[in-house]
């Protein structure tokens, strides 16, 4: 027996923010002839949805996601209106404003949409519409950190030195939920930003090390941490032409900020397995169909093996490196059958998934994401249907529709409560998994269709949630 093995690479979008070009498909207003300044809106509530974004009754942003900014608008001078409308599961809602904005000459002011979604308020920064000063940077700092963060604030900002340097040497800046700094210049060079709750030396956000270039001007804000870790607050660093993906140079992670992995044994005929991390075992003996929660990590690239459980001397796969990124979580299965050495069944070849959810949670709906990894089926349907229709498909649209063997879906809002999942063959109406889930707002969930355990004759529905296991 031979294990033909390739890595399958599904990269679904990383909520916890990532940025996209086309959430920007709208011109901007246009400013009458005379004085301008302009006027840019950050999403900086951690469980809203999506939010477009309405400057003066004109839709000019859809789609913008947690930790998204648009770039900076020219406007007229005088006072113009911004709302921000949610991407509800129902539809669009209005869920903040709309607010009168002053401009004022020559100025960039920031709007920032903080705290959840239930309470959204704007705090508001003001900044000069010039560059630095020569041979400086600027830094604009806004507290935008609600929940139990909402409290004041001192935030360092001191020349780098080395990790964990005492905290105190400068006088802090003091804020409240809300308010915003006025612009510092900073020399170029290295920075590490420390946030203490008022009159505490002990951080709550610890940068490391930070460069500063010349001639930067960003807004840097203090938004809830939802990357999982010890830290508060996170930092997203805000240029003119909107923020940065996180992880590529808008977000500063705080320093201890973990990654998070989950592992999923899902070949139904390959037998246990030890799972093999830099040359050390991390998990021994894992049988059909086993899947860890997903584990908190040190940042770092990891080599990964899976070796039989029974004889460590046959290796199923080997040495696979895994970049594994601080804010990042990943889902690591092996799917599919060990195969004939003369077979030609690509589809079910033993391979591993490489996936990594979009696990931030959002108040007003579930998420839900499925994936199919049952090699003794077919192509699907996939339905989700109220527990009233006790299952019966009939006059009923799929969820999913021709769902292949190695599909991993996007995930689908879905409104709190109870529901049947039920897969068919494509065009069927008899169920070949009928599985009853609850799922609550805010919860986030991964749902994989499998084949039958060893013995057995029905395929399942496994459900996950994912939820990164801090470690205590």
């Amino acid at each position: 027996m031979k294990f033909s093995m390739k890595i399958i690479v599904a990269l679904s979008a990383f909520a916890i923010g990532a940025c996209s070009s086309d959430s920007f498909k709208q011109p901007p207003p246009l400013p009458a002839p005379g004085p301008t300044g302009k006027v840019q809106v950050v999403h900086a509530s951690p469980d809203a949805p999506t939010v477009n974004v309405v400057i003066d009754g004109v839709e000019t942003d859809t789609g913008v996601d947690y930790k998204q900014a648009s770039v900076e608008y020219n406007l007229d001078v005088g006072t113009h209106t911004v709302e921000v409308i949610a991407n509800l599961d129902t539809g669009p809602v209005s869920v903040l404003g709309p607010v009168d904005v002053t401009v004022v000459v020559d100025t960039v002011t920031t709007i920032v949409a903080a705290g959840p979604v239930a309470g959204l308020v704007v705090a508001e920064s003001v900044k000069p519409d010039a560059d630095p000063a020569a041979g400086m940077a600027r830094v604009s700092i806004v507290h935008a950190a609600a929940g139990p963060m909402d409290l004041p604030v001192d935030i360092y900002v001191d020349a780098y030195t080395e990790p964990n340097a005492l905290i105190g040497a400068t006088a802090p800046i003091q804020l409240a939920f809300g308010e915003s700094a006025a612009p510092l210049e900073l020399m170029p060079g290295d920075y590490q930003v420390r946030v203490t709750l008022r009159d505490d030396l002990n951080a709550v956000y610890d940068s490391g090390s930070v460069t500063v270039t010349l001639s930067d001007d960003v807004t840097v804000l203090a938004v809830p941490n939802v990357s999982g870790g010890p830290a508060a607050v996170t930092l997203l660093a805000v240029t003119s032409a909107g923020s940065f993906a996180p992880g590529a140079g808008g977000e500063l992670l705080d320093i201890n900020t973990p990654t998070g992995l989950r592992i999923g044994h899902l070949s139904p005929d390959t037998g246990p397995v030890d799972v093999i991390v830099n040359g050390a075992t991390f998990l021994d003996d894992v049988a059909y169909p086993g899947i860890t929660g997903i584990m908190s990590m040190m940042p770092d690239t990891y080599t990964v093996s899976i070796t039989d459980g029974a004889d460590p001397d046959t290796i199923l796969l080997e040495d696979m490196d895994l970049d594994l990124a601080a804010g990042a979580w990943y889902d690591v299965f092996a799917i599919g059958l060990s195969v004939n050495e003369e077979e030609d069944n690509e589809a079910e070849d033993f391979a591993v998934a490489i996936l990594t959810p979009d696990a931030r949670p959002v108040a007003s709906y579930a998420k839900l994401r499925i994936i199919h990894a049952a090699t003794g089926a077919d192509n699907v349907d996939i339905y989700l249907l109220s527990p009233d229709l006790m299952g019966d498909v009939t006059g009923q649209d799929p969820a999913l529709e021709d769902v292949a063997f190695g599909t991993v879906a996007a995930y689908q809002s879905l409104a709190a409560g109870d529901y049947d999942v039920i897969v068919t063959p494509t065009g069927e109406t008899t169920a070949a998994i009928s599985a009853s889930i609850s799922v609550g707002a805010g919860g986030v969930y991964t749902a994989i269709a499998r084949d039958p355990e060893p013995g057995m004759m029905e395929f399942a529905l496994e459900v996950l949630a994912d939820v990164l296991e801090e470690n205590t």
